[in-house]
């Protein structure tokens, strides 16, 4: 059960994000790298479709520089988090679907929820937050799992020293009035989970991850921490580990607990453990030329992908987004776990990027 925290209140930046992705550990994920949406800079993308888009008047779609992991389980190889180079910044969190009877909102959905993260990554440079958000409801949401996708486009408001609004869109809203739109004040924190931003009660690892969080900006202030101490100081907070446990609980035991803990450690059956062994063994059986290059490149357990519920479940990967105020972005992912499900020692699976956002000072008229 993932999360996402974001805060305005450190001085020095317009914007703080962090992540924690919560999946099963041998989900077969890639690491962060650089790609055109389109036509991948690392390895073309198949599964692309957008290269031969247009707009409407019949102009070719210009196409988007992308950062981010990507899920190879599905077909789509979507994201949960990412950032373009023209500043389109997304991050999905699901909900635990568990009605089966709800046609409306599937447990096991046709289309990928990763999906809608690279509909906004994809999407043309010049359409604005509020333009995505009306053709994505007009669109629809059917067919795809439960979730909440936070986007926007990184600008600043120069006239209000503050950021463009960033929109919560969810296939629990149809409409655009019941549209969330955060990060336009200084001094907040906002977190997001598995559940509905309107759900009036607000879940613990929420709450919690708030005031960590704001913490953590005023201990970096106060200290006058650089960028790497700040840093250390948001990874903590998503290392903040509160679930409960007990020596006779089961995977399912743990479903209503997850909204406890920010960080979730890796729970499982005798079947997830017995899967994660097997990946192990087979881990130590490859040439560490090849371990290396699972660890910074695709990470498949195996040539044929492991299944989707395989070994343990926990936080798997964890990412931090600065945001300074002349538009420079500093993107850190931590892998926790390598391909073979074997640990990796913090901060071992660290991978950073840094890039200016192009348009930072972009004049437009408001999105909203």
């Amino acid at each position: 059960m993932c999360i996402v925290l974001l805060t305005t209140a450190h001085p020095s930046y317009a914007l703080i994000i962090i992540d924690n992705r919560d999946e099963f550990i041998l989900r077969p994920t890639s690491r962060p790298h650089w790609w055109i949406s389109g036509g991948d800079l690392t390895h073309q993308n198949a599964n692309s479709n957008n290269a031969d888009k247009s707009h409407a008047n019949g102009q070719p779609r210009r196409h988007q520089e992308i950062l981010c992991s990507r899920d190879l389980q599905r077909a789509e190889h979507g994201t949960w988090l990412g950032i373009t180079k023209n500043g389109n910044v997304a991050v999905l969190t699901n909900f635990r679907e568990d009605n089966i009877e709800d046609k409306d909102h599937p447990v096991h959905a046709a289309r990928s929820r990763g999906g809608m993260v690279t509909a906004w990554l994809e999407a043309d440079p010049e359409e604005t937050t509020a333009e995505f958000v009306k053709r994505i409801l007009d669109g629809g949401v059917r067919n795809v799992g439960g979730f909440s996708l936070l986007c926007g486009k990184l600008r600043k408001n120069d006239e209000k020293n503050s950021l463009k609004p960033l929109a919560i869109i969810s296939n629990r809203t149809d409409n655009l009035e019941g549209i969330p739109w955060i990060g336009t004040e200084r001094h907040r924190a906002y977190g997001l989970s598995n559940t509905s931003y309107h759900d009036p009660v607000a879940w613990p690892k929420v709450e919690n991850g708030k005031r960590l969080l704001t913490e953590a900006v005023k201990k970096a202030v106060n200290e006058r921490l650089d960028e790497d101490g700040l840093m250390d100081e948001l990874f903590k907070v998503l290392d903040t580990d509160t679930l409960p446990v007990g020596p006779d609980m089961g995977f399912e035991d743990y479903i209503p607990v997850l909204k406890e803990s920010i960080f979730v450690p890796p729970i499982g059956d005798e079947h997830h453990r017995e899967a994660m062994e097997r990946a192990s063994r087979k881990g130590k059986k490859a040439e560490l030329v090849e371990a290396e290059k699972d660890l910074l490149g695709e990470e498949r357990p195996t040539a044929s992908s492991q299944g989707f519920d395989s070994g343990m479940y926990g936080t798997q990967r964890q990412t931090i987004i600065l945001v300074d105020w002349d538009g420079n972005v500093t993107f850190r992912e931590r892998a926790l776990w390598d391909a073979h499900g074997d640990p990796i020692e913090r901060p071992a699976g660290d991978m950073t990027f840094k890039f200016k956002v192009d348009g930072w000072h972009e004049k437009r008229e408001s999105e909203l």
